[in-house]
């Protein structure tokens, strides 16, 4: 298959003109004209993710969140990005970037996330035009369950990291309806509180957005890493491939871990009071 093929599925997948309009999505760096018979999926492009890419054998790094953000007037080889730019180039492989597009399609990051937990996806915690699409998702369990359970199913649900799974609330508090979004989620706390749901799972939660949502009365909090959030649209958007090419394309999912947070400790300060 050529590399243009490829980005013809991802891009049907997880259409650029639903990126928000700040994003940096699409084809990084690459010649569409260029055979591709293997692509790694990840969620970051990083120093560790574009070795695995050339170690594999892969054409295509197929990453989650943008390399290029934010403008820049060259990629010189002695900037960080710059050598990962030079190394993909040098290597043959190309990097191709889904990231808001990714987060608001319909089988998005969210999905991948909400079914990654055992969830039952209702619809979008903020709708946008298209049915079923917009960021975040409200989903339901099988059957309600305490919220200390519940918050051992998603660390059971995600891979482990230094910050691990946070939660707050009561930890008999029954819960059902979830909603979820992959990705620093706190801006959504407002329709969160408006869902009518038991909880919320996403990550990034800043202390006093959160603390201000719970002195409000509202949902449960359950604060995960942001990687760790993410990750499971790893394989969701490698099965989308997968499919596309039966077999002609081989597709892999990124083993290394780019959350960057690595080391943890424990305090043994006493502090606070009841």
């Amino acid at each position: 298959m050529k590399l243009a093929d490829v980005i013809a599925v991802l891009e049907s997948a997880y259409p650029p003109k639903t990126a928000e309009s700040w994003d940096a999505v699409g084809l990084v760096c690459g010649d569409p004209a260029e055979d591709v018979t293997g692509v790694l999926v990840c969620v970051d492009p990083t120093q560790s993710t574009v070795d695995e890419a050339v170690e594999v054998g892969a054409q295509l790094l197929v990453a989650h969140h943008p390399l290029l953000l934010r403008g820049v007037n060259g990629i010189p080889a002695d900037d960080p990005k710059g050598a990962l730019v030079h190394k993909l180039i040098r290597s043959g492989t190309a990097l191709y970037c889904a990231h808001t597009n990714a987060d608001s399609a319909l089988n998005g990051v969210s999905d991948a996330l909400a079914h990654a937990i055992g969830l039952e996806v209702t619809g979008p915690l903020e709708p946008a035009d298209d049915p079923g699409t917009g960021l975040g998702r409200i989903g339901e369990l099988p059957e309600a369950e305490p919220m200390r359970v519940f918050a051992q199913r998603v660390a059971d649900a995600l891979p482990a990291t230094v910050q691990g799974v946070r939660a707050t609330g009561d930890p008999e508090r029954l819960v059902k309806r979830v909603a979820v979004c992959g990705g620093a989620g706190d801006s959504f706390l407002g329709a969160v509180a408006r869902a009518g749901v038991d909880a919320y799972v996403t990550a990034d939660l800043r202390h006093h957005p959160a603390s201000e949502h719970v002195e409000a009365g509202g949902p449960a909090l359950v604060d995960v890493a942001h990687w760790a959030s993410e990750w499971p649209w790893c394989e969701q958007a490698a099965e989308i491939l997968r499919q596309a090419f039966g077999g002609r394309v081989e597709v892999l999912v990124s083993t290394r871990r780019t959350d960057p947070w690595t080391v943890g400790a424990t305090s043994s300060a006493a502090g606070g009071h009841a």
